[in-house]
């Protein structure tokens, strides 16, 4: 039976975002192959891949503020120059492994409006998948009408996605195992939360984490808080937050719909 997964690699996984346009090309290729042994296991599984833009992307755009309105339309051309660097790298590593990705740039069709997106062409991306291609797409600069720019991070473009291509899953595979209640990497006493419902708002106390460096996509806090939206909108989809730092675990989870690699998001109660 087909099955259509959105998979997400994030830039903590696959940059070093503690330094300017660093990527970690020994782990993008692994996580190909994971993907590609995948695919040859499941023949009829279908994939819609996307990536954050890492010590890509984020640097820059921190240091222009485009994520609320360019003061020197030079940052929007860096940033967008710089996303689409690492989507290159990633590219070529996927096509090594015989994974049949095509790259589709957000930024030349999306509409926002104060920082939120409000349309996007998915249809290129349903043709795509009509011809077993996997569309590949990733964190971007966006014009903004009302603030001139902003930045879409891939979780909010597979939101947008979601909605005409209904995925069964959602994988979000990032460099820690799921949604701790701290920083793991500041914080011993870090717990990580193996379910969280949609319909439920998390208590107070609850400081979600999950990664140090700089994001000006709002971090793990708005990863949850936008898988959560839609996952209410969308109550048979299974968002699974998981480590791509583990050799083959990102292979089983796109295999195993049971598997509890991490941190589940469901609809239920």
């Amino acid at each position: 039976m087909d099955e259509l997964l959105f998979v997400k690699l994030g830039g903590s996984l696959i940059t070093r975002k503690s330094a300017a346009s660093a990527a970690r090309p020994r782990v993008i290729r692994r996580l190909a192959h994971e993907i590609r042994g995948a695919l040859d296991e499941a023949p009829g599984l279908r994939l819609v891949l996307g990536h954050g833009s890492g010590s890509f992307g984020h640097v820059v755009a921190h240091r222009y503020a485009v994520q609320s309105g360019c003061h020197d339309w030079l940052g929007y051309a860096l940033t967008s120059a710089a996303a689409a660097r690492l989507n290159r790298i990633v590219v070529d590593a996927f096509l090594e492994e015989g994974v049949p990705v095509v790259a589709l740039q957000p930024s030349a069709s999306a509409r926002c409006r104060e920082g939120k997106l409000v349309d996007l062409a998915w249809q290129p991306v349903a043709e795509l998948l009509q011809h077993q291609l996997v569309p590949l797409v990733y964190g971007d600069v966006a014009l903004d009408e009302v603030w001139g720019s902003t930045i879409i991070s891939t979780e909010t473009i597979f939101a947008c996605l979601a909605h005409h291509l209904q995925p069964t899953r959602v994988l979000l595979v990032g460099e820690v195992r799921g949604v701790y209640t701290s920083d793991p990497h500041l914080d011993a006493r870090a717990r990580l939360i193996t379910y969280i419902a949609a319909g439920r708002q998390m208590p107070e106390s609850v400081d979600i984490a999950g990664s140090n460096a700089v994001d000006v996509t709002g971090g793990m806090h708005s990863k949850v808080d936008i898988m959560a939206a839609l996952v209410r909108e969308l109550p048979g989809l299974l968002v699974q937050f998981l480590s791509g730092s583990r050799p083959g675990l990102l292979r089983r989870s796109l295999l195993d719909r049971e598997l509890n690699p991490g941190t589940c998001l469901t609809g239920r109660q």
